[in-house]
């Protein structure tokens, strides 16, 4: 059989998508589908049963990774897996993570309905809990499944109400009795929306990122002293918001100091007790640091903590610092991303050779396998916000992509 001409079903691929995105959608036109919530549940539910309708061999593992395998015609051959994740921000958007598991899902589905054998099983993945907004740090299920994580340390984490992520698993039924560990995998594709501006203003319709960028995350917990605000004096206060203030600036500043290629940035920040007429005395932020190279970024963590440790001296406060996560730069297999690039021209795409910036369940999967990805613009570079946009014709073109790169790696 001639594969050459094999295309996927695009209208199939935006009702997927569009049907997956009624699962928490936001007035806004994003979704709110938090790890381990009711709507991943139903997300889950819904995912497992268009498993079910391919006749895959289904399984779920303690972490509530979810597996589809299809047969291939050796199956003692290392399979070939493609996926990402179904989990959002808390005002996320409808392709992130989404479009990655839902593109594979496309594609064994073409490959079902024309009948097409690989020598390889292949196998579709959703992880859990890629974007750690609920739980943190990201990625665990395939952080745990590859075995940079432990399972119990991540069962252990708590969302903000104070809810353990294991109780929070079984509780939507998705704690599986298959261990999480890693089984040989011949190659994994993942594929994603950019979550930048390169592509589109680049005009290239698909990307072929050599790597992730390492990231770094910490917590950082600064204590003060709360009293009335009428009757303190402003000399002598120990007013923590103001010292985590100062820490923010320096890490929005840390990038230009320190020069290089990296990002710096505060996403999240809790104040206490949080009234308008009480000296704050509890403040805790979170950092997080990129860059491709990893010893400069660590060269810049210790160097903003200095200046967080001298910040709280001069402000009257205590400080404590918990690296939460941290996962090192990834370098992609460069036959898999060369294929990738050779693939793109044949199927009449142009195409990208460039650098990934977000966090991804590949940089874990690169430690255990040969592993790529494919990119395809999004509207804006615009990301993890409810106006997340990318254009449909794109979507199929980067699944045809992928279509095409999975059989390649699935014949050899």
């Amino acid at each position: 059989m001639d594969l050459r001409p094999l295309r996927v079903n695009g209208k199939r691929l935006r009702n997927s998508l569009e049907e997956l995105a009624r699962i928490g959608a936001t007035p806004a036109g994003g979704v709110r589908r938090l790890a381990l919530s009711d709507e991943d549940r139903q997300a889950r539910d819904l995912f497992v049963s268009w498993l079910e309708e391919l006749d895959l061999e289904i399984s779920i593992d303690e972490l509530g990774n979810i597996f589809g395998k299809r047969a291939g015609t050796n199956n003692g051959l290392p399979p070939v897996v493609s996926g990402s994740h179904i989990d959002s921000q808390p005002t996320g958007g409808r392709f992130d993570g989404a479009l990655g598991v839902m593109a594979p899902l496309e594609v064994l589905r073409t490959l079902h309905e024309n009948n097409v054998e690989t020598e390889r099983p292949i196998v579709i993945v959703d992880w859990t809990n890629e974007e750690g907004s609920r739980f943190a740090p990201a990625m665990v299920g395939s952080g745990v499944w590859v075995g940079a994580l432990e399972r119990d340390w991540v069962y252990d984490r708590t969302d903000r109400n104070g809810n353990r992520f294991e109780d929070e698993l079984v509780r939507i039924g998705y704690r599986g009795t298959t261990p999480a560990k890693r089984w040989p995998v011949h190659c994994y594709y993942e594929y994603h929306i950019e979550q930048g501006p390169v592509l589109e203003e680049e005009r290239k319709v698909i990307g072929a990122p050599k790597g992730i960028l390492g990231l770094h995350w910490f917590d950082v917990f600064v204590t003060g002293e709360a009293n009335q605000v009428g009757p303190t004096p402003m000399e002598g206060r120990r007013d923590a918001l103001c010292a985590a203030a100062e820490m923010i600036l320096q890490v929005n500043q840390l990038p230009e100091r320190m020069g290089g290629n990296m990002v710096a940035t505060v996403g999240e920040v809790r104040n206490a007790p949080n009234s308008r007429n009480i000296i704050p005395d509890h403040v805790h932020f979170t950092v997080d640091i990129r860059s491709w190279d990893d010893d400069h970024a660590g060269r810049a963590w210790k160097q903003v903590r200095e200046d967080f440790e001298d910040t709280a001296a001069r402000r009257g406060c205590s400080i404590e610092i918990e690296e939460t996560w941290r996962v090192q730069h990834a370098e992609f297999d460069e036959d898999l991303v060369q294929q990738i690039l050779q693939i793109a021209p044949e199927l009449g795409y142009s195409h990208l050779h460039m650098v990934s910036g977000a966090g991804h369940d590949a940089s874990y999967m690169n430690q255990v396998c040969p592993t790529a990805m494919i990119f395809i613009p999004s509207i804006g570079g615009r990301s993890h916000v409810e106006v997340e946009n990318s254009r449909w014709e794109d979507c199929e073109a980067g699944t045809n992509v992928l279509l095409h790169a999975i059989l390649r790696s699935a014949r050899a």
